[in-house]
């Protein structure tokens, strides 16, 4: 891929929204060196949630997926207002997803999927995710800082 992420976003006939107004006590993206840290990001537009309910039930997996995909342009807007941009952006190190679901619902990675598909149209194959290893149900992980 030649084309900045910018001009990308242009072809798929988006732009990057103004940051959402946090919600509470927090801020939208944060800096530290080489890294840029987002609070998590609602499927908010012009400072409306665009849909609510579980997806499962009231909301269908093809709605969940393009609201992950607002959220996911949302947490770019986050990101290019501390980096100076998506030109910046080297790599997607992390990208986690919460999904309210009927209990009943296991289509989890679909919906996510919305926003994992945003980023490869922007980044480009480098930036795939794989699945869980050997059909596992479960992963942890953690991020911890450590002294010199």
């Amino acid at each position: 891929m030649s084309s900045s992420p910018e001009a990308r976003l242009a072809g798929l006939g988006l732009e990057l929204p103004a940051v959402p107004a946090p919600l509470a006590a927090y801020v939208p993206a944060v800096r530290t060196g080489r890294y840029v840290y987002t609070a998590g990001q609602l499927p908010m537009v012009d400072g409306n949630l665009l849909l609510t309910g579980k997806v499962g039930d009231q909301v269908s997996v093809a709605e969940a997926a393009a609201l992950a995909r607002t959220a996911a342009l949302n947490a770019l807007a986050a990101v290019a207002s501390v980096a100076g941009g998506l030109s910046v952006v080297t790599h997607v190190v992390k990208l986690t997803g919460f999904v309210a679901s009927d209990p009943g619902f296991t289509g989890q990675p679909q919906v996510v999927n919305g926003a994992s598909e945003l980023l490869l149209e922007v980044f480009g194959e480098a930036d795939r995710a794989a699945g869980m290893p050997f059909d596992a149900p479960v992963e942890i992980e953690l991020i911890v800082e450590v002294s010199d």
